[in-house]
């Protein structure tokens, strides 16, 4: 099956316009000479020395086309016509497709008939209230904590954590993949080493630990503390992190069990556990966990997070957290929308939802793997897709093949080459698929993917015509690679979506993308 959309406003959406735009060194250079001119003839004489610096700070994140932009959201099911179809957004459980979350949250605002807008100051003055506390609680009942405590986002919680609890002397060590936030955190921390394994490397971490207990004799007489940052689903990978091996390791190598975890359960909360309850809560490691943070942009379909952890973890962060003392409290209409989230996660629409996602990621796996065209993808290296288990480099190592997994993440990527990149993006997005094209630095230099989010929502129909759109790419690259191959021809073709694309940007004299 090839390329499916003939309407090029479904391909170049004003979003991939503004997108493209944004990150052409040409565009920023025609716009540069403009303003130059602007400022010339206004006679307001050149740019002062803060302006000059801040632009060449962004023309250096220009050139090499990663200069970051706000663009239009599409799924208001008006921009393009027909609307494009979901495979990208955080609404995992397909909640904010319909009234259900909505109805939810105008119940719990009519709960409280008088409530403020506002919150009125920070939660160490007027800002705390007895809704937002009653919550906390429930919600750190319901994954098994202690204690818990709302913060304004995950990136704040997890900066909130690190800057907060590690002592002077403790020991912090993560995974190579955790999240910006948690480094961020991490170089705030009165904790001064920190140690990185390799990602889900078991045997690199058992090193770690072990060069630490022998480098640091107060680790070693348990006088401090190692803290080890993992992550439930790593978001740009979609594996699930082998909790239970990391700790089983640390409990064999510390004789003084002076390994604690710093769980981000971001991408597990509300898909796995006793009602959505996390990770954690699936392998009942809720006391041996320390800390754990659980956000609500993705299967609550709210915003901020919680922190989860013992009290003295929240009277910590209550005192040590500048963004807790100098930030306004959530206000109620946000921490209403947390509640109406947490409602229908441990209802049986919260169930209903998790099966249906597990189903959509099953049938995605089993239509990819089984396509008659999987074997040319995995052959001719246009494609892998790691979470299949199956890798033909000849130093890969042997995965878990899907079909043996308890459950499914619903984070897929697609890893092809560099220069094929935008081709697969341009052809899913042409064929009416939302989809996000990653490279560096989101993800490893070198290690470019598509980046898929399996929905609840998403119907038999849409992934089976999703998984044929992919093959059709793949099929359409390898006839174009034989071809050239057949005739002599080392000029480079690009893919029928591309090369739309590209003559719409040579059109506008913009650059990047892989243009060719």
């Amino acid at each position: 099956m090839g390329s499916t959309g003939e309407n090029l406003d479904t391909l170049l959406t004003s979003s991939l316009k503004l997108r493209i735009r944004s990150q052409s060194t040409q565009a920023k250079n025609a716009l540069l000479k403009k303003q130059q001119a602007s400022y010339s003839t206004q006679d307001t004489g050149p740019l002062s020395t803060f302006a000059r610096n801040l632009q060449e700070a962004l023309d250096q994140r220009s050139e090499v086309h990663a200069l970051r932009c706000f663009a239009p959201n599409e799924f208001d099911g008006k921009t393009p016509d027909p609307p494009m179809i979901d495979f990208s957004s955080n609404n995992i459980l397909s909640w904010n497709e319909t009234s259900l979350l909505r109805d939810e949250f105008y119940a719990q605002l009519a709960s409280v008939p008088k409530f403020t807008v506002g919150a009125g100051g920070t939660r160490l003055m007027d800002g705390n209230y007895a809704y937002l506390e009653d919550l906390e609680q429930e919600i750190a009942d319901f994954h098994g904590a202690e204690a818990g405590l709302i913060l304004n986002s995950g990136y704040d919680a997890n900066v909130a954590v690190w800057a907060s609890v590690p002592r002077p002397g403790d020991i912090m060590v993560h995974d190579s993949l955790v999240h910006s936030s948690t480094h961020e955190g991490m170089a705030r921390s009165l904790a001064v080493n920190k140690v990185e394994f390799r990602h889900g490397d078991l045997e690199h971490y058992r090193k770690v630990l072990a060069g630490i207990l022998e480098e640091f004799p107060l680790v070693r007489q348990g006088k401090r503390v190692v803290l080890v940052a993992l992550e439930g689903v790593y978001s740009m990978d979609g594996d699930v992190c082998p909790l239970k091996e990391f700790v089983d390791i640390a409990d064999e190598l510390f004789k003084h069990k002076n390994v604690e975890f710093v769980m981000d359960e971001a991408h597990s909360s509300g898909l796995f556990g006793p009602g959505g309850a996390g990770l954690v809560s699936e392998l009942g490691l809720e006391k041996r966990i320390a800390v754990r943070i659980h956000t609500f942009g993705k299967s609550v379909g709210a915003s901020g997070a919680i922190v989860l952890g013992s009290h003295a973890i929240r009277t910590a962060l209550i005192n040590f957290n500048p963004a807790t003392i100098f930030s306004t409290a959530p206000s109620f209409p946000m921490v209403a929308a947390i509640k109406a989230g947490y409602n229908l996660i441990r209802s049986g629409k919260g169930q209903e939802a998790r099966e249906k996602l597990q189903h959509v990621a099953r049938l995605f796996f089993s239509e990819l793997t089984s396509h008659p065209s999987w074997p040319l993808a995995l052959e001719t290296g246009l494609m892998k897709v790691p979470l299949t288990g199956e890798d033909p480099s000849p130093n890969a190592t042997p995965g878990e093949y899907w079909e043996n997994r308890r459950f499914y993440t619903h984070i897929v990527t697609l890893h092809t080459r560099q220069e094929h990149l935008y081709w697969l993006y341009f052809h899913l997005l042409e064929a009416g698929f939302r989809i996000w094209a990653v490279e560096y630095p989101i993800v490893e230099l070198g290690k470019p993917r598509v980046k898929i989010s399996l929905h609840a929502g998403n119907t038999d129909d849409q992934v089976i015509r999703l998984v044929e759109a992919i093959f059709g790419w793949i099929e359409e690259v390898h006839s174009l690679q034989e071809s050239s191959k057949s005739s002599g021809s080392k000029e480079v073709v690009p893919t029928s979506a591309a090369r739309k694309v590209y003559d719409w940007m040579r059109s506008e004299g913009l650059d990047g993308f892989g243009i060719v």
